[in-house]
């Protein structure tokens, strides 16, 4: 949550409701919804280590707001951020330990735990559809987000093949 709450301050100063609508119009309902009270813990980090800096706004009929602005040394980790490379490729995978541990219980049935695995992703990738058909159509990023977790699970669901084949 750190690095995109400093990506969104880098475009313009703001609170962190402003943030979190911020953060949902962009990703859709996809994407799981921010929770303020994170946003808020996250500010408060984000400003103790330097990376914003925060200003109390008086309102007349309202509680104060605090608008935070990014610093130079915020602007340096979201630049940072950008030049990294993402993840590495998911080695350290909790099903997959699950199919390789199964015969040593002597309990649990590779086969109907690989079942079981694509019944899930199944499931999932239906959901994800109703949300894309759902999702507003000008909404790229979100249409973007939702093709990639679909095409991801795809690719889980072509391994989980792979598996049944060789254990078979």
């Amino acid at each position: 949550m750190r690095l995109p709450l400093l990506a969104l301050l880098v475009d313009a100063p703001a609170h962190g409701y402003e943030l979190k609508q911020a953060l949902e119009n962009l990703l859709g309902s996809a994407y799981p919804q921010p929770n303020v009270g994170q946003i808020y813990v996250t500010l408060s980090r984000l400003e103790k280590a330097g990376l914003i800096e925060g200003e109390d706004v008086e309102q007349s009929d309202r509680p104060n707001k605090r608008i935070y602005r990014i610093t130079a040394a915020g602007r340096e980790a979201v630049d940072a951020w950008f030049e990294e490379s993402t993840a590495e490729p998911r080695v350290r995978d909790e099903f997959f330990m699950k199919l390789a541990l199964a015969p040593y219980t002597g309990t649990v049935d590779q086969i109907a735990l690989i079942n079981k695995q694509r019944r899930h992703y199944l499931n999932t990738m239906r959901n994800l559809s109703k949300l894309a058909a759902a999702e507003d159509r000008g909404n790229r990023v979100a249409q973007l987000l939702i093709e990639g977790a679909m095409l991801h699970l795809q690719a889980d669901l072509d391994w989980l093949e792979r598996c049944q084949e060789e254990l078979e």
